[in-house]
């Protein structure tokens, strides 16, 4: 029984069972931790608490299904994007600035 013990310290004082073990371990049960994480995460993900607060507070909010990539294209495309003017924004350190001065 003793040559049986001493094989099995002598397997467990290695260096690759001594530090591999454990870190083979820590990969694959945080693989599995990750797993249950991301779960939540997708669960939770569908519910959208933001509509039902602005619901309360009488914020009328548009359907998602209202806006489509294609609608706002067709409103970027009347915006006259050729034309405009550069209007330099006002500095902190700056009180009494307006835009109409120059």
């Amino acid at each position: 029984m003793t040559a049986f013990s001493n094989k099995v310290l002598a397997i467990l004082n290695r260096k690759s069972v001594k530090y591999a073990v454990p870190f083979l371990i820590l990969v694959v049960g945080g693989s599995f931790g990750l797993k249950e994480f991301a779960k939540l995460r997708y669960q939770f993900s569908q519910i959208s608490p933001v509509r039902k607060e602005a619901e309360k507070l009488g914020i009328q909010m548009k359907n998602p299904s209202d806006i489509t990539l294609e609608k706002e294209y067709e409103k970027l495309k009347q915006l006259d994007i050729d034309n405009w003017e550069q209007i330099r924004g006002p500095r902190p350190w700056e009180e009494n600035f307006s835009q109409n001065e120059k």
